[in-house]
């Protein structure tokens, strides 16, 4: 039974009620679980297996999303969500999306929809200004320019393949075997995905944990001596301000004056995460704003992370479009327009790898008209502030060791039995057999709690991330104390006895 207008105004009415609804749940004390607490295959069984031959009545399939997919959604906006990293869900970017798809379009050039091609080269420009990006990354310069993509994965396979293409037309003859891309062992796995898609080679340079799991210069600088000697041609080097296993930033002040001396090799800064931290000018150093302005070919953070967008919004930022339509203009017949032609429009078509797209700016609009830059700011800061909260408890205790330092809101830690006076101190294998038990215990309260677990240079860890616009101090303190109850049933599973503040190694 299709809806009509009027159907549709009531049911959008009943979909407005229900989402306050879940809002209000999350912030109450009957709040759902974390994470769905369902198994593999749950909806395959209560689900038809075909769809229905006649219409069925909307209010039915409203309530069956209630019944059905309510339950085996996992929370993200859950103000105890503090797993992988965060994703955006704020007011103003569901009635953006809900405004979006009411005028729907593919958007793959400027005549689909003018609103959106310009309103996206108005909102990308006010990002880049926020972030305090130098105004050559900004649409309005005529060099550079923004475009949001629908990930950061998406945004790093847009510049290899741009960088791909500049380092073949300014070298002709190279074998494209040759070809390297550049990353670091703390790279998110968007780089060697790359490789693959493309056929190319990946090559992750160390990151240690002297140096804060960032790229060094001079790691960089050897990988070039040992890569020229090889014969092989590394064209591209994504940086990551703030890696996804501790919030590892790579040293760009010393990577970019390395860079230099290699022109042909395109910088790439991926700041998927830690990237908005940048509108706050406080971590504008830390975050090596400088060598960004001075030095990379492009820039990516998303916005649907930390950055109060909803999923999808990954803003990317290049130095010179023309290195994006050089490599990605392909305009048959059909796709011409007499302002395409004559270049007084964008075509954001040619800035990505897929013709259509969807009117994404939107959400940035909404969410920066409403916020404000200020609103912005405070949202991260005070990310930070909780994230500093827990740190400052895992210190206090005497169950926990913090990994890495705090990197804005992600602090990385570890199980550590205290050792008494009669116990010898305990292994790496016998911590990281802790660990892994300790999180094993997490998991079965994933209704209170969720973190996830990485590996740094071989220590089994678990991370904590502050995100949800919805974490209030308490949330972490409660957090804070499961972790406590887990931690003291981990160890004395592995044979640890915890007396006060100590432990001795059982039998």
């Amino acid at each position: 039974m299709v809806l009509d207008i009027e159907g549709f105004r009531k049911a959008g009415y009943q979909a407005i009620d229900r989402l306050c609804d879940y809002y209000y749940s999350l912030q109450g004390e009957n709040r759902p679980p974390v994470l769905a607490q369902v198994e593999p295959g749950y909806l395959g069984k209560v689900l038809p297996t075909q769809a229905p031959e006649n219409g069925e009545d909307f209010q039915v399939i409203a309530d069956d999303f209630q019944k059905y997919i309510m339950p085996g959604t996992t929370h993200w906006q859950h103000p105890s969500f503090f797993g992988y990293f965060p994703t955006a869900s704020t007011y103003e970017g569901t009635l953006a999306d809900l405004y979006a798809s009411s005028v729907s379009s593919p958007g793959f050039n400027w005549l689909c929809s003018p609103a959106a091609t310009e309103l996206e080269a108005v909102t990308m420009d006010w990002g880049a200004r926020m972030l305090g990006l130098d105004e050559v990354f900004c649409t309005s310069s005529g060099v550079g320019g923004g475009i949001i993509q629908p990930t950061a994965s998406d945004s790093a396979l847009t510049a290899v393949v741009a960088a791909r293409s500049r380092y073949t037309r300014l070298h002709p003859d190279v074998d494209l075997q040759k070809l390297v891309i550049y990353g670091t062992t703390m790279t998110h796995s968007l780089g060697s995905k790359a490789a693959l898609i493309l056929g190319l080679s990946f090559r992750a340079l160390d990151a240690h944990k002297e140096d804060g799991f960032g790229l060094r210069g001079e790691t960089l600088r050897v990988a070039l001596e040992e890569d020229e000697k090889a014969g092989k041609k590394p064209f591209i080097l994504i940086v990551t301000v703030g890696t996804t296993s501790s919030g590892a930033i790579d040293r760009l002040d010393e990577v970019t004056g390395v860079a230099k001396a290699n022109p042909d090799l395109w910088i790439h800064v991926d700041a998927a995460w830690a990237g908005v931290a940048l509108a706050c000018p406080e971590y504008r150093e830390q975050c090596y704003l400088d060598p960004i302005n001075q030095y990379a070919h492009s820039f990516c953070t998303n916005f649907h992370k930390w950055g109060l967008v909803n999923f999808e919004s990954s803003g990317m930022w290049v130095r010179d479009r023309t290195l994006l339509t050089e490599a990605l203009d392909v305009t048959p017949e059909f796709l011409r327009t007499k302002h395409g032609d004559a270049g007084t429009v964008i075509d954001y078509r040619n800035w990505q790898l897929a013709l259509g797209r969807r009117f994404r700016s939107l959400k940035l609009w909404f969410v920066l008209r409403s916020y404000g830059v200020e609103g912005f700011r405070a949202h991260i800061r005070r990310g930070i502030e909780l994230a500093n909260h827990f740190e400052s408890l895992m210190k206090t205790s005497k169950l926990f060791e913090v990994v890495t330092p705090r990197s804005f809101a992600l602090v990385v830690f570890r199980v550590v039995p205290p050792v008494g006076l009669e116990s010898k101190a305990p292994t790496l294998e016998d911590i990281n057999k802790i660990n892994r038990a300790f999180h094993s215990l997490l998991s079965a309260r994933s209704k209170e709690v969720f973190i996830i677990q990485t590996d740094l240079a071989g220590m089994y860890c678990l991370r904590f991330v502050v995100g949800a616009e919805r974490t209030q101090a308490s949330d972490v303190d409660h957090a804070f104390k499961v972790f406590q109850e887990e931690a003291v049933k981990a160890m004395e599973s592995c044979g640890w006895v915890y007396v006060e503040n100590s432990t001795i190694q059982g039998n």
